[in-house]
């Protein structure tokens, strides 16, 4: 396993469309494990295979001790929309709002090639969308509103919001309420 260098803005295999996988040989799963280490490493959400030079129609989220790693991912269903403030690996020191489905049904493969699908909503669904956006060549600033510059501690500050939110969402699901100060 290893730490793969992120390709940034400006990269033409940003701007490319990925292709399927058809076997899913070592070198898949290799591929899986170097990015989920990548992500952690970065400490990020999502993670899509054009982002570490490789067109793959691959992609890795982990969002509240859940990871997802999605070989040839669709989006097969869709409900609602809601407006989600995003930032990118790829594109750093700046955030937008982007529009995005609020629920979703995604349809992909699992590491071992087996089918699976599986539902996600609000920041989840958002995450999940803008890495499938990466597959087809497409970046979050391509459809986002109110662009915005930002510094390494406005995105460590994001961050520490971000898992606090999640926190928050996971004591929400158990019934707990959590303690305002």
């Amino acid at each position: 396993m290893g730490i793969r260098l992120i390709r940034k803005e400006g990269d033409d295999i940003l701007r490319k469309k990925c292709k399927n996988v058809k076997v899913i040989t070592p070198a898949i799963v290799e591929l899986l494990d170097d990015m989920r280490q990548t992500l952690k490493e970065l400490d990020a959400v999502g993670i899509a295979a054009p982002q570490i030079g490789t067109l793959k129609r691959i992609a890795v989220v982990e969002f509240e001790e859940d990871l997802y790693e999605m070989i040839n991912p669709e989006i097969v269903e869709t409900d609602g929309s809601h407006v989600c403030n995003e930032a990118c690996l790829s594109v750093p020191g700046r955030c937008g709002d982007v529009e995005r489905p609020y629920e979703i049904v995604i349809k992909a493969l699992n590491r071992e090639g087996e089918e699976y699908t599986f539902d996600a909503d609000d920041f989840l669904a958002s995450a999940i969308c803008h890495e499938l956006d990466h597959l087809d060549g497409v970046l979050f600033t391509d459809k986002a509103t109110n662009i915005q510059m930002i510094n390494e501690e406005q995105m460590r500050a994001r961050k520490r919001a971000r898992k606090k939110r999640m926190q928050e969402r996971k004591l929400q699901k158990r019934g707990m309420v959590p303690r305002r100060r």
